[in-house]
């Protein structure tokens, strides 16, 4: 469902614009319906009020806490169950945040992601992302903690679902009292997200996933992203933070034996020097029955020392919920969703 559609339904109910953002601002916030010291029969149409409850009832039950699995860093992966029974994952980070999903599955295909190994089943509609961010508002209003950045790094590949968490963006970022640097949009990289990101009234910070300096490892590493060389995608990335005033977020997720060598430092400071930008380098988060490790803590930190020693600003990032098998993906596979399936790299990448 879209953000649109509910619109369209309270307008029906006799809303003016007015009565529907309040709606919609008590929704995205958690908040009763009947918040207020005034009757809601005093302000809103009579029709409104008496279809209020089902209304209610239909927006809690766009995303629906399946099972919550508490980490030991602070963070929980939740499993939310969709109207439709199919489900996604959503993480309470620590230091308030949440990381929201926006695709049941996804269609990149990373080779060393879980979510990518079941392919793309459906889009996530404008209100079932922001369905994920009232639930977790709610959990943490029983629990004392606040969700204040919003970050859409879950499972799917936002750029192929660019209305949906365009409109879910606008929402958040206005009614649903996010600041517009608090709302992280994360893309492998897409010539039409640097299109619309600019032109939006809500503006979002842009987190790249590079993962490689290399333009054929990263397509083994990505193979189904849009055919952007890292170059190209630094460049596209600079223009959004020159206009914006946000640095752009590279995220790299270190790979031991791939892409943690002396060519691949000498190649980030080549592409990052000088550019607004921050470099969040994450251990991979080990999943069961791919080829993949993670290097050593003191591996990654040494890495991270060396960039700063080099002009990079580097943060050097433990994923949230290891204890949990938190990669995105991996509690929904649990769930016994999608299949999972090993795409090898090419031997000589491997040796990069």
């Amino acid at each position: 469902m879209r953000i649109e559609h509910l619109r369209q339904r309270l307008t029906a109910l006799g809303a003016n614009p007015r009565h529907t953002q309040r709606v919609l601002r008590l929704w995205s916030q958690a908040l009763p319906q009947d918040s207020g010291r005034r009757e809601l029969s005093h302000f809103l149409p009579a029709t409104l009020v008496a279809a209020l409850p089902e209304v209610a009832d239909q927006l809690a039950g766009l995303a629906v806490l399946q099972s919550e699995h508490p980490g030991e860093d602070g963070s929980a992966r939740l499993l939310v169950a969709l109207a439709d029974g199919q489900t996604v994952e959503s993480v309470l980070l620590p230091r308030d945040g949440l990381c929201v999903s926006t695709q049941v599955g996804c269609a990149v295909g990373c080779v060393f992601c879980m979510t990518g190994q079941g392919g793309l089943l459906r889009q996530l509609g404008s209100a079932e992302i922001v369905a994920q961010v009232a639930l977790a508002r709610g959990i943490g209003n029983n629990s004392g903690r606040s969700v204040k950045k919003v970050v859409f790094m879950g499972m799917g590949e936002p750029a192929h679902n660019l209305d949906n968490v365009m409109e879910a963006i606008d929402l958040l970022g206005t009614v649903g009292n996010i600041g517009h640097k608090q709302l992280v949009f994360s893309t492998v990289g897409d010539p039409r997200v640097f299109e619309a990101l600019p032109l939006a009234r809500v503006k979002p910070a842009l987190a790249l996933s590079l993962h490689t300096t290399k333009a054929d490892l990263r397509e083994q590493l990505l193979p189904r992203a849009p055919r952007m060389t890292p170059e190209e995608l630094v460049e596209a990335g600079e223009r959004y933070a020159r206009a914006t005033g946000y640095p752009i977020q590279y995220q790299w997720t270190l790979l031991a034996g791939i892409n943690d060598g002396d060519d691949e430092i000498e190649g980030i400071v080549r592409l990052l020097h000088g550019k607004h930008a921050i470099l969040n380098m994450i251990p991979y988060n080990t999943v069961d029955d791919l080829p993949y490790r993670r290097p050593s803590w003191e591996q990654a930190a040494d890495i991270a020392r060396r960039l700063h020693r080099r002009g990079i600003l580097t943060k050097l990032r433990q994923s949230a919920g290891q204890d949990v098998e938190g990669g995105c993906g991996q509690l929904r596979a649990r769930a016994g969703k999608p299949a999972r399936r090993v795409i090898p790299l090419r031997p000589q990448a491997a040796d990069a």
